[in-house]
């Protein structure tokens, strides 16, 4: 099993890519870095999907897991711009 980790800097106007596509299942743990009230980031399977409007938030300090199919990946956009998201993605080896 490969570990693939990242912290990414997250716009509040342009979504940004922060687990890519693989041919195989895949589990990505992301962890809201902000300590602070109201500061949310908002994860979708894509750049138009991840927004504050269509998007699901992860609460500040929250960690969550999510299994990822085949050839999807995950955008992240935040409220407000410039929240950091921790990235561990956890692939499986062909």
């Amino acid at each position: 099993m490969a570990l693939v980790t990242s912290q990414v800097t997250c716009s509040s106007s342009v979504a940004q890519r922060i687990v890519g596509a693989d041919n195989m299942n895949h589990r990505a743990i992301l962890h809201n870095a902000s300590k602070f009230p109201n500061q949310y980031i908002y994860i979708g399977g894509g750049s138009a999907v991840a927004t504050t409007t269509t998007g699901m938030h992860i609460d500040p300090a929250q960690t969550i897991y999510t299994d990822i199919a085949p050839n999807d990946e995950l955008w992240a956009t935040s409220d407000p711009n410039g929240l950091v998201v921790h990235v561990i993605d956890m692939r499986q080896n062909d």
